[in-house]
């Protein structure tokens, strides 16, 4: 646990109350570089007053040409740059180090998606599977946030809700972010956790909650008019009230998503394919391919009819 006094600067400069159980040895290293930098401020503040008085123009009315004649200064630098390095090799990168590479066995955590858009979060939670169900770009619509395939059996019982997410106390939580659209950050301050979300790719993040309560989700990268609205909640529950709200959330779910109609098809707007495989000439990756039947030389999908 930090003591008292420690917490005193990261308080005073309106932290959040630490929730999460790595958290309060990010907690040491802020705390301690605050007061560490907090003593050069006063150390070289009292040094330059010195250097205002000991200089003046009345005690030095010649110019002295020679300068600094002990090495006390250089030592004090040298000194600075030690414990700089200390701070950051020997306490910073080992802990980081340890967040991004040893996570927790996913048979004990809570396993979400959450993808980011303008301007908000969703959340994709398997079902009692505990599988998700797969995901289609060209299935997003307004009521279907996330492209959740309806053919797809393992995502009959996923849940998938918007802007708040809510998991157990004291286990830990996996979180693989993805954005659809531009460069987001998924923040917890409570949790000391965040992690950039990136159009086109899936990086986890975890933590371990170890206080009930209400957390403010909030995006770190400036992606839009409406970046100021981008905020959800994480809900810290006990075990009995996150089985409560997973029921409930089943409940208000409805069955699993449902392909979209002939009107939902003729709403979408100009230009943009269909729901289901996108034609186009670009493979993704691994696709297979069929020489081009007009003799062009370009392969086509073995899914899509020649021109």
């Amino acid at each position: 646990m930090i003591s008292a006094p420690l917490a005193l600067i990261n308080e005073f400069l309106g932290q959040p109350p630490n929730a999460s159980e790595h958290g309060y040895q990010i907690d040491h290293i802020i705390e301690f570089s605050h007061w560490f930098m907090g003593a050069l401020f006063v150390g070289w503040s009292a040094f330059f007053v010195y250097v205002l008085i000991r200089f003046r123009k009345s005690r030095n009315p010649v110019a002295d040409h020679e300068g600094v004649k002990n090495g006390v200064s250089t030592h004090l630098e040298f000194a600075v740059v030690l414990i700089e390095a200390v701070l950051l090799i020997g306490f910073a990168i080992p802990l980081w180090g340890k967040f991004v590479n040893e996570f927790p066995d996913t048979k004990d955590a809570i396993l979400v998606h959450a993808i980011g858009q303008q301007f908000g979060w969703n959340f994709h939670l398997p079902g009692p599977d505990g599988q998700f169900g797969r995901r289609e770009l060209a299935l997003v619509s307004n009521t279907n946030p996330i492209g959740l395939d309806p053919n797809s059996p393992e995502g009959h019982d996923d849940l998938v809700v918007a802007n708040e997410l809510h998991v157990p106390v004291d286990r830990p939580v996996i979180i693989d972010i993805s954005s659809k659209d531009v460069i987001h950050n998924f923040a917890v301050p409570s949790m000391r956790a965040a992690q950039d979300a990136i159009p086109g790719q899936i990086i986890p993040m975890w933590f371990k909650p170890i206080k009930t309560g209400s957390y403010e989700i909030v995006c770190g990268q400036l992606c839009g008019l409406g970046h100021y609205s981008m905020k959800g909640m994480l809900v810290v529950d006990t075990q009995e009230e996150y089985q409560e709200w997973l029921k409930e959330r089943i409940e208000l779910g409805g069955g699993p998503v449902q392909p979209p109609t002939e009107e939902r098809v003729a709403d979408r707007p100009e230009g943009e394919p269909p729901p289901g495989e996108i034609q186009g000439t670009v493979l993704p990756p691994g696709a297979p391919k069929v020489a081009d039947p007009t003799g062009a030389g370009t392969p086509v999908p073995q899914n899509q009819p020649p021109p």
